[in-house]
Formats: structure tokens, sequence, C-alpha cells
């Protein structure tokens, strides 16, 4: 007996649904999410919510199906009961420490890895992604280094002005430049 699969509408109209949610999103991160509550789905869904990414429980053909058609394949991270992290721009890292913060905090959930901008991780790669510094963090500690140099010499002059009761020379100012 030959085994065909039935293409409903409901179906079409399902995978449509799940290829146009995942087109909003440049990330995937693929968890197992087998013996967790609703409530600790619920809870992660919330906290991933306000980092602006969506936590999804799948139906693995649908979407197996949807990410063919978006020029992505993750057919090994789609087995089992799957769930994806949906995430947006520069914030993978960041819901990838949420991911594993949940697991720290006694939630069941296993990473079974990511496709991030069409790159795939395996799950100690997306682990290691996970702590490595926020975008925003590296900009920050950049910003900092770049703006130590000038902030010293601003020091500097700030204290020979008032070691020379507050008036400010030519003399003082090329005596702080070559310091």
């Amino acid at each position: 007996m030959d085994y065909k699969t039935r293409i409903t509408p409901a179906k079409e109209e399902a995978v449509k649904a799940l290829k146009d949610e995942f087109s909003q999103y440049s990330g995937y991160i693929f968890t197992d999410y087998r013996g967790m509550t609703v409530e600790q789905i619920t809870s992660l869904r919330r906290t991933l919510l306000k980092k602006d990414a969506a936590y999804r429980v799948v139906k693995n053909r649908f979407a197996k199906i949807a990410l063919t058609q978006l020029d992505n394949t993750a057919d090994e991270q789609l087995i089992g009961p799957t769930a994806i992290a949906l995430v947006r721009g520069d914030d993978a890292n960041l819901i990838a420490k949420e991911l594993f913060q949940a697991s720290k905090e006694g939630n069941p959930i296993q990473i079974k890895g990511a496709m991030l901008d069409g790159k795939f991780f395996s799950p100690a790669e997306v682990e290691a992604f996970s702590k490595l510094p926020s975008k925003l963090e590296l900009i920050a500690s950049l910003m900092g280094t770049m703006k130590a140099p000038v902030q010293k010499l601003a020091a500097t002059l700030l204290a020979y002005v008032e070691k020379n009761g507050g008036v400010a020379t030519e003399e003082a100012v090329s005596a702080a430049e070559e310091n």
C-alpha cells in the first residue's frame, strides 16, 4: 500500500502562516521543550517577548517546509518535540543567554542548535555564542577605550589650571600635551 500525504487547504494555510512569521526573523534557535509545563513555556515566552523575540512550538513537518521555502534547512533539529526561539537582529546571543538561563533555573529545555543569519550552529556553539557580550556591550567598551585618553588629557589640564590658581596659559596647555 502506497502512503501519500494529503495536502489540505488548512495545512497549506498553516505552512504559509509559519513561513510569513519565520520571514520576519533573522535567526532561529531550536529547542526540545519535552518536560516543560505550560507555566514554564508561558514564562519563557513572556521573557523572550520583552527582548523582541518569539518562542513557538511548531509542527516539525510544517516548519521544515516553511524553512525550506525561505532557503534554510534544519532537518536535523526538527526531530522530536520542537520549539523555536525566533530572533531579530543582533540580539541572538541575548536570546540564547535567556534560554540557557531558563535551563539553569530548572526548566527541562535543551538546545538542539541554531540557524543564525543563514549559518548553522551546534548546541555547543550556541552555548559559546550565548557567553559573548552583546553588540551594545561591545560598542560601550570600545567607546570607553576611545574616551580614556581624552578624559586623561582633560583631567591633567584641569589639575594644572587649579595648581596655577585658575589661570590657563599657553605654556600650561603645551606642558599638558607633553604629558
